[in-house]
């Protein structure tokens, strides 16, 4: 199996240069590939394949010079790139969609990684060998297992540059942590409830770091664009961005750890977090919470966990009463179940373990009473 390790690298000055000079190079490459394409069907409805824009790369490289500088598998990956995002947008228009997203051109810096796909690297303690670019020191705060299949480096806003390796791992089979189920309810309010009615708080990034991010774009609004105060201010803004994001990831990554390693079974509800933020009230809300990181990393962790992870249709949930099924119907205001079977609850909870039930359903249980799975009186 495929495992991502990532790291941060700390290039020296000379190296920063050239890696910034490659991924300029790399958008040329891009741009020039999508234009060729873009051309050839406008002009003549000829479809252009991925093979003959690498024989163009060749051409390409005697008349401009400059790319000689960037390793040839680098190169072709950037016009991998583009065949990628052109059968993607092919099967967004066969499949209907509304918004099927033409390819677009990268404008200056907005193309932020570089890609080598099987050879040029080598990875010797904690120095990263890399063609055309030479020995970058990495900080290797876990140990990476297996043999590394591919290497990509990536510049953030802010300017620092990461490393992602994919891994070749053995595959073990992991025995199914049977019996410890849980349902999840994501939420504003709180950031998870589980079925058994344990919470996890919303920590709301955003929220707590928005006074520092308005004074910040305050700032860079007050000078003019492009010019170096401009640059200096607009490094401040994406800091401060960066920090909601380490600070989220962060988070995300600790709970979802908790819940594989003490649960076999974590259903979450099938949410359209996209068509949720429409909401232009809650959208900011409901993007700080990061609800399909969370569901994502914990899928990500539970194969190695021996768990599960299933999603389940999230209609009903909130309304339908987890005693005896009686629709009880709730406004967003409301946050407590009262069925006229006696049961008083968090609605969360009653959510919750709505999910769980459907959960257990859906990989075939026998139906249970899920209050008295939870001990539930």
């Amino acid at each position: 199996m495929l495992k991502a390790f990532r790291y941060r690298l700390y290039p020296t000055k000379a190296q920063q240069t050239t890696i910034d000079k490659a991924l300029e190079n790399l958008r040329w490459v891009y741009n020039k590939t999508l234009a060729v394409r873009k051309n050839a069907w406008e002009q003549e409805k000829k479809s252009i394949s991925l093979f003959k824009t690498n024989k163009l790369l060749t051409q390409w490289k005697r008349e401009h010079p400059e790319l000689k500088d960037v390793f040839s598998q680098v190169l072709q990956d950037a016009q991998v790139r583009v065949d990628l995002a052109f059968k993607a947008f092919f099967r967004r228009v066969k499949s209907g969609e509304k918004k099927v997203g033409y390819p677009r051109f990268k404008g200056y810096r907005r193309y932020d990684s570089l890609t080598y796909t099987q050879f040029g690297f080598k990875l010797e303690g904690d120095v990263l060998s890399l063609a055309k670019i030479g020995d970058v020191k990495v900080k290797l705060h876990r140990s990476l297992v297996g043999k590394i299949r591919r290497v990509t480096l990536r510049r953030a806003s802010t300017g620092k540059i990461y490393v992602s390796f994919i891994s070749e791992v053995e595959s073990e089979p992991v025995p199914f942590k049977d019996g410890a189920v849980v349902g999840v309810d994501v939420g504003l309010k709180s950031f998870a409830t589980l079925s058994n009615g344990e919470k996890i708080e919303n920590p709301r990034f955003y929220r707590e770091e928005e006074h520092e991010l308005t004074k910040a774009q305050r700032k860079l609004s007050s000078e003019k664009k492009g010019f170096n105060k401009w640059f200096r201010k607009l490094k401040v803004v994406q800091r401060v961005h960066e920090r909601i994001s380490n600070k989220r990831s962060d988070f995300i990554h600790q709970e979802s750890r908790k819940l594989v390693n003490r649960f076999g079974v974590i259903a979450f509800e099938n949410l359209n977090v996209k068509g949720m933020q429409q909401n232009h009230t809650l959208a900011k809300s409901i993007g700080d919470a990061g609800w399909g990181m969370f569901i994502n990393a914990t899928r990500s962790k539970a194969e190695e966990a021996g768990s599960k992870v299933v999603l389940v249709n999230p209609n009903g949930t909130t309304q339908i009463c987890s005693r005896c099924g009686l629709i009880v119907k709730k406004e967003l205001r409301e946050r407590t179940h009262n069925c006229k079977c006696g049961l008083v609850i968090d609605r969360d909870l009653n959510s919750a373990i709505n999910i769980m039930r459907l959960g257990l359903q859906s990989l075939g249980y026998p139906t249970l009473e899920a209050h008295a799975l939870q001990g539930w009186e």
